[in-house]
């Protein structure tokens, strides 16, 4: 295996989970990513950004972290519309979208539902590529290996090899896979016998042990993109790069700077719960015997009740990795 100094880390784009206060708090206490990808910005003829979208790209809220804004679209135009807009704060890579397996999503022909139609892709790809050169912009794209099967993943493959690709991250499913089902792992072989251009493992990174697994199956890889598995262990990459596990204050902290954050950003205790909520669906999985508090901190109404649930389980326990 290659030497991990030589390796780079990716955080993955999760809808509603790692946002700008996620990463910022991740970055603080962990293991920094070599880039953090922003959750799909949706592109649009009339596209302007929301603020909801300019926090999650603004260089003034993500002070000092390598960020890669990624676009959700099928259309050409739309995509440059929005690519000019990001351009304005700063960025000089975006994503392509070419992984989300969301039913309403890919009816619209768009995320995993756009590898369904490869000459509509190749035309896509032709233009913007076209158009990011003169705006002086690379692309990337996070992609899976098909629709309903994986019979187009030659195709695509050839498809993607005739672009100036900064690199194409593979999460080797199909959309109708979604996020269950064993990884396609011959899929992603085939691409690193065939494309040139650097390529990133993203799939079921859940351990250090799984972690272990896809390199030495992959020994020429060199990027990996990290999602669920981070979200449940923060320590995660700082266990693979530096054998350290997650120690128990500083996910604490991480933990508390999160809330705060929240707090500060949404101000009403029914949304930030909910935050809150959605993350300890994840987080619950690094603590032993954590049930009985994820079922309180699930009933939790307001702060109060929240910050006694979450108190008590640190008090019990420490973290196991």
């Amino acid at each position: 295996m290659k030497p991990a100094h030589m390796m780079k880390d990716y955080m993955a784009p999760m809808e509603g989970i790692t946002n700008y206060i996620f990463r910022n708090a991740y970055h603080q206490f962990f293991h920094p990513m070599d880039k953090y990808f922003t959750p799909f910005i949706s592109a649009k003829s009339d596209k302007r950004l929301s603020a909801k979208e300019i926090r999650e790209v603004s260089p003034d809220t993500n002070q000092g972290l390598p960020v890669v804004p990624q676009i959700l679209t099928n259309n050409a135009a739309d995509f440059m519309q929005t690519a000019r807009l990001l351009k304005e704060y700063g960025h000089k890579e975006l994503n392509l979208n070419l992984g989300c397996p969301s039913g309403t999503v890919t009816a619209k022909g768009k995320g995993s539902g756009f590898l369904n139609e490869p000459y509509l892709l190749e035309k896509f790809l032709d233009r913007i590529t076209e158009e990011l050169e003169k705006e002086k912009m690379q692309l990337s794209v996070k992609t899976r290996i098909g629709t309903i099967d994986e019979e187009d993943w030659g195709l695509l493959l050839e498809i993607f090899g005739r672009y100036p690709l900064v690199e194409l991250i593979i999460h080797p499913r199909i959309q109708k896979d979604y996020y269950k089902g064993p990884l396609r792992l011959d899929s992603f072989l085939t691409a690193l016998d065939i494309m040139k251009v650097p390529l990133c493992y993203n799939g079921d990174l859940f351990s250090k042990q799984s972690y272990d697994g896809i390199a030495e199956r992959f020994p020429e890889t060199e990027i990996f993109m990290y999602g669920r598995g981070l979200v449940g262990n923060p320590g995660l990459v700082g266990e693979i790069r530096d054998g350290k596990k997650m120690q128990k204050e500083d996910f604490r902290k991480f933990h508390d700077k999160i809330y705060e954050d929240y707090k500060e950003l949404l101000k009403d205790e029914r949304n930030v719960l909910f935050r809150m909520k959605e993350l300890w669906s994840y987080f619950l999985g690094s603590f032993s015997n954590a049930g009985k508090y994820g079922k309180k901190i699930k009933k939790a109404q307001n702060f109060t009740s929240y910050e006694a649930c979450v108190s008590a389980l640190f008090l019990e326990q420490g973290l196991i990795v």
